[in-house]
C-alpha cells in the first residue's frame, strides 16, 4: 500500500511516525512522510519519500517555543497563531502528497494536522489518525491534568462528576479556537461537522494510541475503533545512533549521573534550567549530564567541576540505560525512554500533555514532579538526593520496565494499519 504518513510538531511528534514508515517500508510498503521541511534531512537518508507540508518549523524560533510552552496561554497561541493562519497552506500540500504522483491508499494522521481530516473527506481516502498521550482523549473517567488549571486534577477522585466537568470546561474555553477550520470547510463545500479540537481529529475507522497501558488504558468515552500499541521508541539521528565521543568517555570514567534534559523543543525555552542543575548536582555532589541543545544560553556560564558533562545531543536509547536517574520536561517520548530504561524520573513540565504524563508517573511512583517555579538548586538537590536514596523508585522502575518488554508498538500499529488496508481493499469500510 501508498500510505502517507503525516503531523505537525516537534521531533517527539514525528519520530513516532518515522518508526512506523521504517517499519512499513521493511514490510514492502510505500510509505511517505508528509510533515514540515526542517525534518527531511533526517528522513531523507533512511530511504523513505519525502513531501513538505507547511508550516514549516524554524528550529532556532526560540521566541515561538516560549509562546507555545505559555502554560496559560500556550495551546491556545500555539494553535490561532501558528498552526491556523497557514491551514490552506497545510491542506494544499497535504492533497499534494496524498494525490501525487499517485493517489494513497491511506493515510495516517497526527492530531495537529488540523487539515488532515479535510484531505480524506474530500478525496476519499481512508484514514487512521494517532495520539501520543491519554491526554489527547480528554475522558470524564480518566481527566487530565489541564495546564491552565492544575489544581482542578486534584479533585478528579473525590469531587463526583469533576471529571465530566473538566471535559466540559476544555470544550468551553476553547469553543471559538476552531473557527478557521469551519470556514476552510465551508469554501471546501463541506458541511460544518464535529469539534476538530476534540472529535473530528479522530478517524472513524481506527485511532491508534501510540502509549503504553501503563500510561493509560482504554475508558467507555474513548472513540470507538481505538488500539492501544505500546510505545512507538525512534530516536536515531538520521540513522546514527552513537552516542559523542566526549560523552562516551565521561560515562565510562565513573558511576552513573544524573541526566538533565529538556527534550526536542523545551530546550528551546530552557532558561536557568541547565544553570540551576548544574548547582544542584554541585551541590549534590554527583555526576552530571546536561543535553543543552544548540541554543548557546543555553551553556551554564560557571565552571563546572570534571564531574559534569556537557552535550548538545545524545540519543536517549543509548544515554538513559547508563543513568542513575534522569530530570525532563514531561514529554511522552522522553518519558517513554526513560520507562524502556528502568530509570526513575524528576520531570519539570511546561505545558500541553506534560504535566498529565508527570502525575501518571508519579501515580506509577516511578518519579517526582517539581514546577518550573520551584527549580531552584535547593530543591531540586534535595528531591534527587531523597529519590537516590530511596530504592523504591529504582524497584517500581524496574517492574515498569519489564511490562514494556512484553510490548512492540510499531508491529501492533503496523498490523493494524495493514488490517485497516485489507478492510479497504475487501470494501468492509
Amino acid at each position: 500500500m501508498r500510505i502517507v504518513l503525516s503531523n505537525i510538531g516537534t521531533f517527539g511528534d514525528i519520530n513516532p511516525l518515522i518508526a512506523m514508515a521504517l517499519e512499513l517500508k521493511r514490510r514492502g510498503h510505500a510509505p511517505v512522510m508528509a510533515v514540515p521541511a526542517v525534518f527531511e534531512e533526517k528522513i531523507v537518508p533512511l530511504g523513505l519519500e519525502f513531501h513538505a507540508v507547511r508550516p514549516d518549523i524554524d528550529p532556532e524560533n526560540t521566541i515561538l517555543v516560549e509562546m507555545i510552552y505559555d502554560v496559560k496561554k500556550g495551546t491556545e497561541r500555539g494553535l490561532r497563531e501558528f498552526l491556523f493562519p497557514v491551514l490552506r497552506q497545510t491542506y494544499d500540500d497535504l492533497l499534494d502528497a496524498a494525490t501525487r504522483p499517485e493517489r494513497a491508499d491511506l493515510l495516517l494522521l497526527g492530531e495537529l494536522n488540523y487539515a488532515g481530516p479535510l484531505v480524506a473527506e474530500v478525496t476519499g481516502i481512508p484514514w487512521a489518525s494517532y495520539v501520543l498521550a491519554p491526554l489527547s482523549f480528554f475522558s470524564a473517567f480518566d481527566p487530565p491534568v489541564l495546564p491552565m488549571y492544575p489544581r482542578l486534577a486534584r479533585a478528579d477522585k473525590t469531587v463526583p462528576g469533576m471529571g465530566r466537568a473538566i471535559r466540559r470546561l476544555a470544550r468551553f474555553v476553547s469553543r471559538k479556537w476552531p473557527q478557521p477550520i469551519y470556514d476552510l470547510r465551508a469554501e471546501l463545500g463541506l458541511a460544518k461537522g464535529a469539534n476538530p479540537l476534540f472529535d473530528a481529529k479522530h478517524s472513524p475507522y481506527l485511532v491508534l494510541a501510540l502509549f503504553s497501558r501503563v500510561l493509560g488504558v482504554e475508558q467507555k468515552d474513548w472513540p470507538e475503533n481505538t488500539r492501544i500499541t505500546g510505545f512507538c521508541y525512534y530516536d536515531s539521528d538520521a540513522g546514527n545512533d552513537e552516542l559523542p565521543a566526549n560523552l562516551k568517555e565521561f560515562l565510562a570514567a565513573g558511576p552513573a549521573p544524573v541526566v538533565f534534559t529538556l527534550g526536542s523543543a523545551a530546550v528551546l525555552a530552557a532558561g536557568r534550567f541547565y544553570e540551576f542543575s548544574a548547582k544542584a548536582a554541585m551541590r549534590l555532589g554527583v555526576r552530571a549530564v546536561l543535553l543543552i541543545g544548540t541554543d548557546e544560553r543555553n551553556r551554564p556560564r560557571q565552571a563546572l567541576p570534571e564531574s559534569i558533562c556537557v552535550a548538545e545531543y545524545a540519543p536517549f536509547s543509548a544515554l538513559f540505560p547508563q543513568a542513575a536517574l534522569v530530570v525532563h520536561q514531561g514529554g511522552v517520548g522522553t518519558t517513554a525512554q526513560c520507562l524502556r530504561a528502568s530509570k526513575p524520573m524528576l520531570i519539570m513540565p511546561y505545558s500541553h500533555d506534560q504535566p498529565d504524563n508527570g502525575r501518571r508517573m508519579r501515580r506509577l511512583k516511578v518519579a517526582r514532579v517539581i514546577q518550573r517555579g520551584n527549580y531552584l538548586p535547593v530543591r531540586v538537590a534535595r528531591k534527587l538526593k531523597a529519590m537516590l536514596e530511596e530504592p523504591l523508585f529504582a524497584r517500581r522502575a524496574k517492574l515498569v520496565a519489564q511490562r514494556l518488554e512484553r510490548e512492540d508498538g510499531v508491529l501492533s500499529a503496523c498490523d493494524a494499519l495493514e488490517e485497516l488496508y485489507r478492510s479497504t481493499r475487501q470494501g468492509k469500510l
